[in-house]
């Protein structure tokens, strides 16, 4: 069977691709922009790439033309599908029709993680011998690629919230029917295509839907939003999760009394030693330590979801933590870059201002003691959501964790730059060339600083361009 993807080299159907190649069809694909590094990937595993959108690209017809949501109506491309009466389908449902069925799906949603708390658990699965397949929208430093079909009944899936396909407005989590599903929070995003919370609350109600009686939903216990999703109606079995700082030997009663089923325990304050408890009947509990490199409340909290789901499906607690005690995260989720000189590079991908927040407090508690070393956020606001302005209110109040701030300023149809500048809480500026924050940063960092890059893009190379420009500095 031969199947041609347009919008090949996108993140998700770059791993359509890997999958269906492991599965025996024969791929090639389209997209506007084809260049590595998923091109590499998918050139190395034999799929012929075209550049742009030419209806030639499709001689002779495919079998099957997978459609990635970036297409729309107007695009030569589409368009000749639709003429040509070809069979069509969109990504997700690809997947679930060709990857998902008769398998133990574990599904990672969520606003904020999902990525992450995603490759925690393909990696807890994997360190406990289980062979999982799975789907993940990044790059995984302890898997060689971003998606595999596994060895065994279980499949771990990054479940994105975003649409489908331009026929399909569903959400891409609604065809991938979890037997085990964690939602890790939920705020509002995308704005783009989501016009409230209440709608993006409505497709994560579809989702609820789809889990059997018999599968586990694992759900933080603060989350109004996510209650508010569930009092909709469920029919799955419930199981809470929260972070506690207590620093105490015995489980938080509190926590318990108020439903909590899983608790992590920050031993330190930036995180990098956590507990899990799983708590019991009758005061019984079971427990295990995690030492990481990883920092901040949010990853102890993708942690201990990435810990339940896996319990679910069989993984005792310690064997779970002793597998993260060797996770080697996500590219580009506070990733360390480098240091030049004494200056640190980090890169995170940085989409909403409850991400930039938790990610400047967790260095932010790492820095703690380090005399004279400062944090410096670089940040472009490129998501949708923020460049419309949506987060206009509390972006300022996010980078409240930094002693530097700035700013990318331009390419927003809302976003008032100059506002967030004048709110913000430390001291912030803001630029229009890459080459300017470069100068900035020449001049005014000294050793001892950490310099986080945020964006949930390329950010026009300004990763390497400023490493460079350290190196050529300090020698």
């Amino acid at each position: 069977m031969h199947i041609h993807i347009l919008g090949i080299c996108g993140t998700f159907m770059g791993s359509l691709a890997v999958l269906a190649k492991e599965l025996g069809f024969s791929v090639s694909g389209s997209d506007a922009n084809v260049y590595p590094p998923m091109s590499t990937q998918l050139e190395e595993q034999g799929i012929v790439l075209s550049e742009g959108f030419d209806p030639a690209h499709m001689q002779p017809h495919p079998d099957l033309v997978v459609i990635g949501n970036a297409m729309s109506r107007g695009n030569a491309a589409v368009e000749y599908v639709l003429d040509q009466g070809l069979p069509y389908c969109s990504g997700p449902e690809w997947l679930a029709r060709y990857v998902l069925q008769n398998r133990w799906v574990l599904a990672v949603s969520g606003t904020h993680g999902k990525t992450t708390t995603s490759a925690m658990l393909a990696w807890i699965l994997e360190y406990a011998g289980m062979k999982p397949g799975y789907l993940i929208g990044g790059v995984l430093k302890n898997f060689p690629a971003s998606a595999r079909l596994g060895e065994s009944d279980f499949f771990v899936v990054e479940a994105d919230e975003y649409d489908s396909a331009f026929f399909d407005k569903r959400s891409k989590f609604v065809h991938y029917r979890p037997r085990t599903l964690i939602m890790n929070n939920l705020e509002y995003d995308h704005a783009d295509i989501f016009p409230d919370l209440e709608a993006i609350q409505k497709q994560f109600h579809h989702l609820i839907r789809t889990v059997p009686a018999s599968g586990l939903l694992l759900v933080p216990h603060d989350d109004a939003a996510i209650d508010e999703v569930l009092r909709q109606g469920s029919w799955t079995p419930v199981q809470r999760f929260g972070v506690s700082v207590r620093g105490s030997d015995e489980p938080d009663t509190c926590s318990k009394a108020a439903g909590t089923d899983w608790q992590v325990t920050m031993l330190s304050a930036d995180g990098c030693n956590c507990q899990i408890t799983k708590l019991g009947p009758n005061g019984n509990y079971t427990r295990a330590v995690i030492e990481w490199s990883l920092t901040g409340r949010h990853n102890a909290s993708n942690a201990l979801a990435a810990v339940a789901a896996a319990h679910h499906v069989g993984v005792d607690v310690k064997t779970a933590c002793g597998a993260l005690s060797q996770f080697a995260s996500v590219k580009r989720r506070m990733e360390w870059l480098g240091e030049v000189g004494g200056i640190h590079v980090y890169d995170d991908f940085a989409h909403h201002p409850t991400a930039i927040a938790t990610t400047l407090n967790g260095m932010r508690q790492r820095l703690h003691g380090q005399t004279g070393s400062r944090l410096i956020a670089v940040i472009e606001p490129r998501s949708a959501t923020m460049k419309m302005g949506v987060h206009q209110a509390t972006l300022a109040a996010s980078c409240a964790d930094a002693d530097h701030v700035l700013w990318m300023a331009g390419g927003g149809n809302g976003l008032d730059v100059d506002s967030v500048i004048k709110d913000s809480p430390v001291p912030a500026i803001g630029f229009y060339q890459i080459e300017e924050i470069i100068d900035w940063l020449l001049n005014h960092t000294r050793t001892g600083d950490h310099i986080v890059l945020m964006s949930n893009g390329g950010f026009g190379g300004i990763h390497k361009r400023l490493l460079t420009a350290l190196q050529q500095r300090y020698g």
